[in-house]
């Protein structure tokens, strides 16, 4: 009986005993990097807190407006600055008019929701930020901040570009052209002629991130950018020649001088995402 159970023992040992792990399986569970995972969330929680960050930049959108209107009589003289000292040069009479009753309360007004967008944007774009973030990884949040960021200032470069050279070139040509009747500037028409010179070149200085994201899902690439290169020209003197307001050759090379130089800047931007696309398909390949 005492030998039967002796092997009846050393077998269930032998049976129970767990199997071992191998060395490199166990060493990457341990060492592999525990990034943060997405975040998961249903439907309707994803349109609830959609919901909350609409709300929250309307909220921040309104106080902007009110303090924009306030402040906006202090940022006239700052806007119609390049137009008067047009008409300084011109030795004509530096004077803006309006020619509606309420017109001078309009462009207070309007100027004022435009300055509240700017002052509200930091709050609109946290909360994009907000709405966006639990759904990324780590390395992911970083892209993003870095996105927003470079948006935000390639935005006002284009802005400062053309205030501080393109608008007072356009605004001495128009005046240098002088007849036998006195020009008399409506400040409205002034305020729409700035505003679409100010916000095309705001939007113009954004190429960069266009490309940006289409090399990031692969639909163009620095050899192709580079290889097309004259039809990129092309199409910058099409967008230069809609966008400027005179019909002169020499503005229309100041639209195209900053657009050519952020062509350039876009390949290397897309050379740099394309690598480390190609970085991170190679690597699964190289782990099996």
């Amino acid at each position: 009986m005492a030998r039967s159970r002796i092997p009846k023992k050393l077998s269930m040992t032998t049976s129970t005993r767990p199997e071992s792990v191998p060395e490199s399986e166990s060493n990457t569970q341990i060492t592999s990097p525990a990034e943060e995972p997405a975040g998961a969330m249903t439907f309707f929680e994803h349109l609830s807190e959609l919901r909350k960050r609409i709300i929250y930049s309307l909220y921040a959108i309104g106080v902007g407006a009110f303090v924009g209107v306030y402040v906006s009589k202090y940022f006239i003289n700052w806007i119609t600055k390049p137009m008067l000292d047009a008409l300084k040069s011109a030795h004509l009479d530096p004077k803006l008019i309006y020619t509606h009753p309420a017109g001078y309360l309009n462009l207070v007004i309007t100027l004022g929701v435009y300055l509240g967008l700017v002052l509200a944007s930091p709050i609109v774009l946290y909360q994009i930020w907000l709405f966006v973030a639990p759904a990324l990884y780590k390395h992911e949040r970083g892209a993003i901040t870095g996105f927003m960021f470079s948006t935000v200032f390639l935005f006002l470069a284009g802005i400062a570009f053309g205030y501080f050279v393109t608008l007072p070139y356009i605004l001495k040509f128009l005046v240098s052209f002088q007849g036998p009747v006195v020009p008399m500037i409506s400040i409205n028409e002034y305020f729409d002629l700035t505003l679409m010179v100010l916000l095309g070149l705001g939007l113009v200085f954004e190429l960069p991130i266009l490309i940006f994201f289409l090399s990031l899902f692969g639909i163009v690439t620095p050899k192709f950018l580079w290889k097309n290169f004259r039809y990129a020209i092309l199409v910058i003197a099409i967008v230069a020649a809609i966008v400027t307001p005179t019909p002169d050759a020499m503005t229309m090379l100041i639209f195209m001088a900053p657009m050519i130089g952020l062509y350039f800047v876009g390949i290397a931007v897309s050379a740099v995402v394309t690598r480390r696309r190609e970085r991170r398909l190679a690597a699964p390949a190289e782990a099996r």
